[in-house]
């Protein structure tokens, strides 16, 4: 090992002998960008927000919080300036109430001296959230038998279907299992180890099994959502990574991905698995699709392109990125792309409310420009800077793409970028990290489903158990014809 690794050292010495001075500045450069990414990705904030440095605004060193004091006053002294600082009392925006829907259990509290000579003028009320283990309890149903005269059989009430024929889990069991996992992600031998603090002791296997079923039976109603999605004409597209167990590979996971597909227009949410990255998975799944695609720079999605029916839209989160890496690299450049954009996002919140025809028209007097500008002005810095810094390669990724970074200008339904979509996936990573990989290919895209219908639910604020009780209870008694009732956008709280 010691040997391999003084021959790659020799290689590498070898390979930066052959280049030139030029190519050397590069190569540092190079590796001066990697390193400052990396210690931002260490050390650096999360947030992608670029704030403009102001001329006019004093920068310190380290960070305060700005709103907590306020100067008053300031000194002559004739050895320093003394400065006294006044503290800002912090505004408290108040206690949230307690949701209504809660059941209150009421004490009342009477003075422990002699009131019967007082006056009530009223009373002071404190509240103070309090909680009971789960309870789990058993749902008997009890069908009497009759005998029908001149022995003509027996009358008797039918049972109707459940999930799991003949099984023990209800409706709700069955959606708190789903609930726990893929949005607690809460592993099954967790969820076993909860259910014995309660004296419910539960077989690993049987509860695998319970949940595998009750998804299958959702798999209608995942067909169903994939064409909703689908039919609206405005789709964004992204992907993410998920392990999964394959037996013709021995002592590592397959490396497979989950597609995001999200209409924004009716906030719905899809995702397919599929065991690679490749072209084949999207143009499959795209191939009736007609409509306003928008993705990221992958080239995948570069086939899309060349389809008249499709018209591709690039994520202006993505270009931006790129400008914010580079900061290290070329700040002058970097920051003005970043200040640019800034105002892009500044007119989008401005415009959130308004309707589609205004939103149109605003872009239209307001966005337009400030895009046709910063189109020209990167054209014209490209060729001054080296193509394979970081400042080169944010340039150029933009460049080839503007006119599908610019291209939401002319629709009020679209949007400057796939954020949206970005956030559905960030649950999966959370799941990644509890339950690491699917069991086959097959449970992946179970879990592919899952997160399509449970995604929807996040997206029209529905309580996933109450929605899973009511679709267990009534999916094994429906049609395939008839479920459209059953689909998160369209259900109906009965609390």
């Amino acid at each position: 090992m010691k040997n391999k690794c003084i021959f790659t050292s020799v290689k590498k010495m070898n390979d930066i002998s052959d280049l030139s001075k030029d190519e050397l500045i590069v190569e540092v450069m190079q590796l001066q960008h990697r390193l400052s990414m990396l210690e931002k990705m260490v050390f650096g904030p999360k947030h992608e927000r670029f704030i403009p440095a102001s001329d006019n605004q004093l920068t310190l060193e380290m960070a305060v919080e700005s709103s907590a004091e306020q100067v008053v006053k300031i000194t002559e002294v004739p050895a320093h300036k003394r400065v006294e600082v006044k503290k800002k009392e912090k505004f408290h925006p108040g206690r949230n109430p307690l949701p209504s829907s809660l059941r209150r259990e009421e004490i009342i509290l009477e003075p422990s001296e002699d009131v019967s000579d007082c006056v009530c003028i009223g009373e002071e009320i404190s509240e103070v959230l309090e909680v009971k283990a789960a309870e789990f309890f058993v749902k008997r149903t009890v069908r009497k038998k009759y005998a029908r005269k001149n022995e003509e059989g027996i009358a008797i009430a039918s049972l109707e279907s459940r999930v799991i024929d003949k099984g023990i889990a209800g409706s709700s069991v069955l959606a708190m299992l789903i609930v726990s996992k893929f949005i607690d992600h809460l592993p099954i031998h967790r969820q076993i180890a909860i259910f014995k603090r309660i004296s419910v002791e539960l077989k690993y296997n049987t509860v695998l099994d319970w949940s595998n079923q009750s998804l299958n039976v959702l798999i209608p109603l995942y067909d169903l959502l994939k064409k909703k999605v689908f039919e609206g004409g405005y789709i964004q597209a992204d992907e993410t990574t998920l392990k999964v167990l394959d037996n013709e590979k021995s002592g590592s996971a397959h490396q497979g991905y989950l597609w995001a597909y999200r209409n924004p227009i009716e906030k719905l949410i899809f995702f397919e698995y599929q065991p690679g990255r490749g072209k084949s998975g999207p143009a499959e799944l795209l191939r009736n699709f007609k409509g306003h695609l928008q993705t990221d720079g992958y080239g995948a999605n570069d086939q899309f392109s060349i389809r008249s029916e499709i018209e591709v839209l690039n994520c202006m989160a993505h270009a931006r990125r790129y400008f914010k890496e580079a900061e290290d690299n070329d700040k002058v450049r970097a920051e003005y792309v970043l200040t640019e954009i800034q105002k892009l996002y500044s007119i989008e919140r401005g415009i959130k409310e308004l309707s589609v025809e205004e939103k149109y028209r605003v872009r239209q007097e307001q966005s337009l420009p400030v895009l046709k500008a910063l189109g020209h002005w990167m054209i014209e810095q490209y060729p001054q800077v080296t193509p394979k810094s970081a400042i080169g390669k944010a340039l150029e990724y933009s460049i080839k793409r503007w006119k599908e970074l610019s291209r939401y200008v002319n629709n009020g339904h679209l949007q400057i970028d796939n954020n949206q979509v970005e956030n559905d996936i960030r649950p999966i990573a959370l799941g990644r990290k509890n339950y690491l990989f699917a069991g086959s290919h097959e449970s992946a895209q179970r879990i592919a489903m899952i997160y399509s219908l449970l995604g929807t639910c996040k997206a029209y604020g529905i309580n996933p158990h109450e929605w899973l009780t009511k679709v267990f209870e009534e999916i094994p008694n429906r049609k395939v014809n008839n479920l459209e009732d059953l689909l998160p956008q369209n259900f109906i709280s009965n609390m």
